[in-house]
This record gives structure tokens, C-alpha cells and sequence, in this order.
């Protein structure tokens, strides 16, 4: 009986799941209004109120800003108007397939996520006085007669930036036109507002380096945007809709139709993607790893920011890095929030320095693989159930996926597209045309050592045996590496796996590690990582 309780403990431990952030609700809200105390201020004082000259009804169209902590869209409308209605639209768009290998353009996990946000604000709002009108179609199609129907003189938005999201830009735009209502679109994405950057949006330099150099020298970020402690009224609304059911979004559950004519890329992009694909037909909730709680509530009660520069590439357990990604992502959390509470308050200086960690003395010899790649699989696995991936993780099988596996690095962000939480288009599609050597990056074939990675990121395997329970049986310097005790793989690494011995005593003509493999300890600038 001892005997099976301990595996039991064991396998119950194993299953563990991290609420992010680790908080109950109240909790949350009550840290939340903490923080929103400090960012707002009393318009029914004595003295000129801000609002005076605001007349009729303004709309606020959220889209990728759902916060109302630093959102000038909000503020905007509030101003210019004597009620506001805040409408938020399930655009099925988001809910169709991606461009080339038609997989689900917002996955179970993301939509859940994005329903825990749309809640968390619809709260927020009613708090303050408004409510959020949920929509479902193209608001393209119900913006104008909402408008005509509640007398919107104007629609503030955020902008955006990406082309599908322009597109319908311009085409609420050719409708409201048509209704006579203005529609007005706020910069508010970016910790850098675009209008205070040292040079146009259109001659950006085509490195980052530059780029970055340029606007930390030049450029100044603008402070958040307070808000009033009451937003309302808003106008006579019968029927605010609900939060629904992702049951509702009919999100797209068939299988991709894989372009590739290779049949070991389809079948390992199958193994790889399966449990998403069969799990997704069902509520995708998560069993195992972190669950992320959407929100602004959320958000504002995350704060890792501390530890970042010496945790930033772990990989296993919820508190190596802020994971502020999926809050940034949904707009349920600014940027320049983030860097006001982060730099100029909190945390300056923060000096602390990154710490490497170097290979031992034995040098790694290249053979012949013969075996699969838990590194990899633990990845993916990880991603799959939690819609998560470690910084260090999504570098790791981009290059793999692209360097070894030679893939369409498309197919890898639009894989990346449907399970990521934290999906931004500029962001992932930016990463891998990075890490494909695509881009304007002039080292062309970066590429990331599976087993230097293992070694210096999970060096006892602890990640590994976490995602891949069958390896935990396994000494600890067998689960990166376990031979014919795990599965047979169906494609070489470009560089190979590794094997123990003395540099030394390589034979002549043998490709030392020391020349090539270790560059990955080098500055930037070096592609063998």
C-alpha cells in the first residue's frame, strides 16, 4: 500500500497545474484597485471638470486594448462625449484558418483566455459605470447601425498595424463614412508612442540594433494615461450580451492539410501537433504546467520583474520570467505601465547581470543519431497544453524545425499562431522570419544546438522528465539523450548528438567543438548557439 501511495504522490505531483498568477480572484481584484488608485483621479471635485465640453455619444470599439489602466482610446471617448458605449465584436475572422496550412487561427486555449480578458473588463467597466456590448460578426457590418442607433457622433479605436487588421480598419471606415459617423483611431500598441520616434515609420533602420541604439538615445516614453473614477453614464442599452461559451465561437477543429511533399515532415508534424488536434475537439482546459488567468485584474497582479535578467531563459515552472507576454498581446496591460511601475519607480537600477552558464571540459563529439529529440518534444508538449513556450524554448525548435527538419518556417508560426496565448502577428512572425534567416538579419543560419542547449538550459534533464514522464525513471544524464529507450527518430540533426570525450584525443581531421560548437558562448553576432 506504501508502495502504490508514492507513486500516486508522485503521479499527482506530476500533473500539477500553476495558476498565472498565482492568486485567487479576490486577490486579484483587490490588487488590481490598489493599482488603479494610484492612475486615476476624481472628476466630480471642485475646479473645471475635464469632461465639460463633451457632448452626445462616443463609442469605444476595443479591439487589441482591453485594459482601462493607460488607455487613451477610453479616455478619448469619455472626453469628447457626455456617455460612452464600449462595444467589443467576435469577429469570426479570428476564428477561421490560417493562410497557408490551415490551421485554426485562434486555438481553444487563446479564445478561453480571450474570454477570461472580455469578463475581467466587462467587470472593470461596470465598476466605474459602463458595461461592455459583446457583438458577434464582422464589425464592419454592425458598427454603423449601432452607431445610427444610439447617436455615436464618433468611434475611437486603437490602430493597428498588421494587414488583416488594417483591412477591416478600412473597411469600418468606408462604412461609418457612409453613416455619417467619424471614426478616429488612437496610437496606443507601443511602449514608444510612433510619433515620438527619431525618424518616419516609413525609413526605419533594417537592423534592431540601430533601431534600438536610436530611440533609447533620442526618444522619451510618455507617461500613462490616468482615467476618471467614473466613467459614466452610459447610454440606454436593453441587452448587453454576455460572455460566451467558447462552445459558441465554432472554432475551426479539423486537422491542417500539410503542403509539404516530404511524408517524414508530415508524419512528424502530426506526432507533434496531435495531442493539440484531437484535444481541441474537446474544452480545452489545462492538466498539466501553467494555466493563465486573462484579465487586466490579472495582470496588474503579476510581478516578476525582479528576477527577469537572471531567469529569463528558464524553461520549467511558472516564476522563471514576468510572463507578462499574454497580457501584453490581448492589450490587457500597457506597456508604458510596465515600464513606468517597472523603471522609473520600482526596480531602478536593477543591476544585476545575466549569468552564462558554460560547458564542462569534455568536448562533445558528432554521431550518428539514434534516437528522437525530448528537448523538442517537451516543447511542443508544453505548448500544446498550456499555450505557452519558454523564450529559450521558441528559439530552440525554430531552429530545429527549420535548420534540421528543413520546414516552411510559415508552417511553425502558424502553429505558433494557434496555440501561442501571447500571439502577437509583429511579434511571431517577426520571430521566425529571425530565426529562419529570413529577415533583414544579415547571420542567415543561425542555428541552435539541441544538445548544448539541453546541456546548458536543462542540464539535469528536470524539464525533459517533466513533459516526457517516461524519461523520469530514467539517471539524469540519460533523459536529453536516452538512446533506443525512447523513440527512433526520422530525421538527423544537421550538427548531430552528442557523445562524451576528451578533446584531447580527437583523432585528426575531426571536427573540433572547441572551433565550432562553442561559439554559442561567444557575444552576439555569433550563429552556434
Amino acid at each position: 500500500m506504501q508502495h502504490n501511495s508514492s507513486i500516486s504522490n508522485a503521479a499527482r505531483a506530476a500533473q500539477t497545474v500553476h495558476q498565472v498568477p498565482g492568486f485567487g480572484s479576490e486577490e486579484m481584484e483587490r490588487m488590481a484597485e490598489h493599482t488603479f488608485q494610484r492612475y486615476t483621479f476624481n472628476d466630480d471635485g471642485p475646479g473645471p471638470s475635464k469632461r465639460k465640453l463633451g457632448k452626445g455619444v462616443a463609442m469605444v470599439w476595443f479591439r487589441n486594448d482591453l485594459r482601462i489602466l493607460d488607455n487613451e482610446v477610453l479616455y478619448k471617448a469619455w472626453v469628447s462625449s457626455e456617455a460612452v458605449l464600449p462595444v467589443h465584436f467576435l469577429d469570426p475572422r479570428l476564428f477561421a484558418t490560417t493562410h497557408h496550412f490551415g490551421f485554426p487561427k485562434t486555438g481553444a486555449l487563446r479564445a478561453q483566455f480571450l474570454m477570461d480578458c472580455l469578463a475581467d473588463l466587462k467587470k472593470s467597466l461596470m465598476k466605474r459605470g459602463l458595461n461592455l456590448l459583446i457583438q458577434n460578426g464582422k464589425p464592419e457590418e454592425i458598427l454603423p447601425s449601432l452607431a445610427k442607433a444610439y447617436g455615436v457622433h464618433t468611434v475611437y479605436a486603437q490602430k493597428e498595424t498588421c494587414s488583416e487588421e488594417l483591412n477591416v480598419e478600412k473597411l469600418v471606415s468606408q462604412a461609418l463614412r457612409e453613416s455619417g459617423t467619424k471614426l478616429e483611431l488612437v496610437w496606443g500598441c507601443t511602449m514608444y508612442h510612433i510619433d515620438d520616434l527619431p525618424f518616419s515609420s516609413k525609413s526605419l533602420p533594417d537592423v534592431y540594433t540601430q533601431f534600438r541604439k536610436s530611440v533609447e538615445s533620442k526618444s522619451v516614453v510618455r507617461g500613462c494615461i490616468k482615467i476618471p473614477t467614473s466613467l459614466g453614464p452610459p447610454p440606454n442599452v436593453g441587452d448587453w450580451g454576455c460572455i460566451p461559451e467558447i462552445t459558441s465561437l465554432e472554432l475551426r477543429q479539423e486537422k491542417a492539410c500539410f503542403c509539404s511533399s516530404s511524408l517524414y515532415i508530415y508524419i512528424y508534424i502530426n506526432y507533434l501537433l496531435l495531442g493539440v488536434l484531437e484535444v481541441q475537439s474537446h474544452l480545452m482546459q489545462v492538466s498539466k504546467g501553467m494555466a493563465f488567468v486573462g484579465g487586466e485584474s490579472a495582470a496588474l497582479s503579476r510581478d516578476l520583474l525582479r528576477t527577469y535578467k537572471v531567469t529569463r531563459n528558464g524553461m520549467l515552472g511558472p516564476n522563471y520570467s514576468t510572463k507578462f507576454s499574454p497580457w501584453l498581446a490581448s492589450g490587457s496591460l500597457s506597456p508604458r505601465f510596465i515600464y513606468e511601475e517597472a523603471v522609473l519607480e520600482k526596480y531602478r537600477p536593477l543591476g544585476v547581470k545575466t549569468e552564462y552558464f558554460l560547458m564542462p571540459g569534455r568536448m562533445l563529439e558528432l554521431v550518428s543519431p539514434t534516437l528522437r529529440y525530448p528537448l523538442i518534444d517537451a516543447n511542443m508538449k508544453e505548448l500544446s497544453t498550456t499555450g505557452f513556450m519558454s523564450n529559450r524554448g521558441r528559439q530552440i525548435v525554430c531552429s530545429f524545425l527549420v535548420r534540421d527538419m528543413g520546414i516552411d518556417w510559415r508552417m511553425g508560426a502558424e502553429w505558433f499562431e494557434t496555440c501561442l496565448l501571447d500571439y502577437d502577428p509583429c511579434s511571431n512572425y517577426g520571430n521566425w522570419t529571425y530565426g529562419a534567416g529570413v529577415g533583414n538579419d544579415p547571420r542567415e543560419d543561425r542555428y541552435f544546438s539541441i544538445p548544448k542547449q539541453a546541456q546548458n538550459y536543462d542540464p539535469e534533464g528536470e524539464f525533459v522528465a517533466y513533459w516526457l514522464p517516461q524519461l523520469r525513471a530514467l539517471p539524469k544524464e540519460k533523459r536529453h539523450f536516452p538512446g533506443m529507450m525512447y523513440i527512433k527518430p526520422i530525421v538527423a540533426l544537421k550538427f548531430g548528438n552528442k557523445k562524451p570525450v576528451d578533446n584531447r584525443t580527437m583523432a585528426p581531421g575531426t571536427r573540433s567543438v572547441s572551433t565550432e560548437e562553442n561559439k554559442w558562448k561567444s557575444h552576439r553576432g555569433k550563429r552556434m548557439q
